[in-house]
């Protein structure tokens, strides 16, 4: 079983995600409903996720994650959101969250969702995705073709969700190199990791698959 904490201030959203997770290989191992008694709850029972509410008070979801970053904290952290304004999502998207769902859609969603993000791969709901590419992630507009024949095709791969290895296959190049070529390409964009360059990349696709380098 995967153990999943659950934050939100909404006692309806709570009972209908424990009913979404009920029979799954995910463990509900508390619920809580504020930012600070998540804290606590992340604190004593060390979940493998953490389902957090972005609007939730004291504080919310996107504080936690950018807590959690900054002290070094990996576990997976999946944002589940009714709305979310553009700072909010600009910062989930740069403080490397694993997932963000729509609230609205988490019946069908989060499981396909849970089961990505414990595969590797970070999922973006596709509006929100869409959102994301628009303001280019932090407003300025960004395009491909700054960028060398070779580093294009590799933020492309990048985009279609290819990890370094697979990546490093496809063009007969090592693993390392790979990840020369991204911090250059990182630097020529002035963005910060793989997620803003897969947003830009192929902001056409349903979800964005970008895993950690």
């Amino acid at each position: 079983m995967t153990s999943v904490l659950l934050a939100d201030d909404h006692p309806f959203l709570r009972a209908g995600v424990e009913a979404i997770l009920r029979g799954t290989q995910y463990e509900l191992v508390a619920m809580v409903s504020s930012g600070s008694e998540a804290l606590e709850a992340i604190a004593e029972h060390d979940p493998a996720i953490c389902l957090l509410d972005v609007r939730m008070p004291d504080p919310g979801g996107v504080e936690i994650l950018e807590q959690l970053r900054a002290a070094g904290d990996k576990r997976i952290v999946v944002l589940l959101t009714g709305e979310i304004n553009d700072g909010a999502l600009v910062s989930a998207v740069r403080a490397k969250v694993n997932a963000i769902v729509l609230k609205d859609s988490a019946s069908d969603d989060l499981i396909a969702a849970l089961d990505a993000v414990l595969d590797g791969r970070q999922v973006i709901h596709p509006d929100l995705l869409q959102r994301a590419v628009a303001l280019s992630v932090d407003g300025r507009p960004r395009s491909l073709h700054t960028l060398a024949p070779r580093e294009r095709q590799i933020a492309n791969l990048v985009g279609q969700g290819m990890r370094n290895r697979e990546i490093a296959k496809t063009l007969g190049m090592s693993e390392g190199t790979i990840k020369v070529y991204l911090h250059t390409i990182y630097q020529k964009l002035g963005i910060e990791n793989r997620t803003e360059l897969a947003l830009i990349a192929h902001g056409r696709s349903t979800y964005t698959d970008a895993s950690s380098i």
